[in-house]
């Protein structure tokens, strides 16, 4: 049992704690996005999933206000020094290791978004008691 909890979502207490600073972080520097990186697209850091070894972050991003998801993703990207660079100075002091950044769509708002248009479009029709 103890070791289901400490493995949970497949990464060690570890990995997650790392994990949710990352993620508060990068919420953080995207909400004061001061250098134009991301052009007023609302983002949200949805997950952050780490390496054993702690040198790779898998972000999962949404983008609830952008009109082109995968162009907010490429400028993103296009920006990833910056942005590391400013995780670097927010974790110094409490992580050895800035991580390298892997950007990613994440796709489970759209999904429910998806499962919820085509459950209003079923036709049921009522029960007769």
């Amino acid at each position: 049992m103890v070791f289901g909890l400490l493995y949970l979502y497949g990464m060690t207490m570890r990995q997650q704690k790392y994990a949710k600073l990352i993620q508060k972080e990068l919420s953080d520097i995207f909400l004061r996005d001061k250098r134009g990186i991301i052009n007023n697209a609302f983002i949200t850091i949805a997950e952050v999933k780490m390496s054993p070894d702690l040198s790779i972050a898998k972000v999962y991003i949404s983008m609830t206000l952008a009109k082109d998801k995968k162009l907010v993703l490429a400028q993103i990207n296009d920006h990833k020094p910056e942005i590391r660079k400013a995780l670097g100075d927010r974790i110094r002091n409490q992580a050895r290791i800035v991580p390298d950044l892997l950007f990613f769509i994440d796709e489970v708002e759209e999904s429910a978004q998806r499962m919820e248009e085509l459950i209003k479009s079923l036709n049921i029709p009522k029960e007769n008691k």
